[in-house]
């Protein structure tokens, strides 16, 4: 009943009801010519309350024909999208898709104002947060194949999702910090607001300070936001508050960048004083003075398994609900153990 109501919806509909021309509706539709910002407010209401679909999208969406999935990401800086976007690359190419990518600072809140979706994709891949929730169950409500990465699936919704093992080798890393280090006193940076990966190194964190009988102290929790340039300021802002530390879990490996500079020009050494690890192993890691110790994550991977469900959605009509791909821990000097000065060289377990 309610699909009747939408395919019976037409622009002429919404012009008459936004009171503008229907030339207008399809200047802004088709984004072909600016309309003001009042008139666009007014637009987005008024197809919101009716439910309207355009033309185009409806097509698409009827022939899925486009070839092309897309990628909406909240950011693209740093060096850890490099593999991921290989891996979507690559696997995309394989499955015979284009690729089409679209990056931008806030969540997108509306299905409309989409740069990728329904209109020019036969489905898209969600990095973290780029869609809120009212989005993504809109998007479920058309059926349109969307693929998570890095988070979860809202509640009620029935979105695929590819993410890593985070809180395991957390815990795993910290504990080895504790144990065969003997620090007791761990910094942790987390990462964006929001972002569930720094949410499950948290936990990971947390519960090998409670295993090991160390309590929490919330003066050693602070934000890298997996960016160098903050977990920087963050370093200096507890050195100079005379916080005192002995070792530091970055968060992952950019914020941990930030970190051992900000330690080397405060004098601190690592790891004699302050053991320093990460999370991610990226590429400048091993290379890094000293290497640093971190988790492995199979990022291009991600990549690769997320264009694969994504293309079975579209195919097929179903995916796998969840795919948690597995890490593990790569040891190197920046916590203390011994492989040889500056040397790349590394330990997995």
């Amino acid at each position: 009943m309610s699909r009747g109501k939408k395919s019976s919806v037409t622009i002429r509909d919404v012009a008459r009801k936004a009171n503008v021309s229907v030339a207008t509706v399809s200047r802004y539709i088709n984004g072909t010519a600016r309309v003001s910002d009042e008139v666009a407010k007014r637009l987005d209401r008024v197809m919101e309350e009716l439910n309207y679909v355009p033309h185009s999208t409806a097509r698409r969406l009827a022939t899925k024909k486009t070839n092309t999935i897309g990628l909406l990401l909240t950011d693209m800086s740093g060096d850890f999208f490099a593999p991921l976007l290989r891996g979507i690359e690559s696997m995309a190419r394989e499955k015979g898709y284009d690729l089409l990518i679209s990056s931008a600072r806030e969540a997108y809140s509306q299905v409309r104002n989409l740069p990728l979706g329904p209109h020019n994709c036969d489905g898209i891949l969600v990095f973290t947060t780029s869609l809120d929730d009212g989005c993504l169950q809109a998007l479920s409500e058309m059926s349109f194949p969307v693929v998570l990465i890095h988070r979860s699936t809202p509640p009620e919704l029935n979105i695929p999702c590819v993410t890593v093992e985070n809180k395991a080798a957390s815990y795993k890393l910290v504990s080895h910090l504790i144990e065969e280090h003997e620090r007791q006193r761990i910094v942790f940076l987390r990462g964006p607001k929001g972002h569930e990966d720094s949410y499950w190194r948290e936990m990971g964190y947390k519960q090998a300070l409670l295993d090991h009988g160390i309590p929490l102290d919330e003066s050693l929790i602070s934000f890298g936001e997996f960016f160098r340039r903050k977990a920087y300021q963050s370093m200096w802002e507890l050195l100079s508050g005379g916080v005192q530390f002995d070792g530091v879990f970055a968060g992952d490996d950019e914020a941990a960048v930030g970190v051992l500079v900000a330690l080397r020009e405060a004098g601190v050494r690592v790891p004699e004083e302050v053991s320093v690890v990460g999370f991610d192993d990226q590429r400048m890691s091993p290379y890094l003075q000293p290497p640093l110790t971190t988790v492995r994550a199979p990022t291009e991977d991600v990549g690769k398994e997320a264009v694969r469900q994504l293309v079975k959605l579209i195919q097929i009509g179903e995916a796998d609900p969840l795919t948690l791909l597995p890490t593990e821990i790569v040891l190197r000097r920046s916590c203390g153990c011994e492989f040889g000065s500056g040397s790349p060289l590394y330990e997995t377990w």
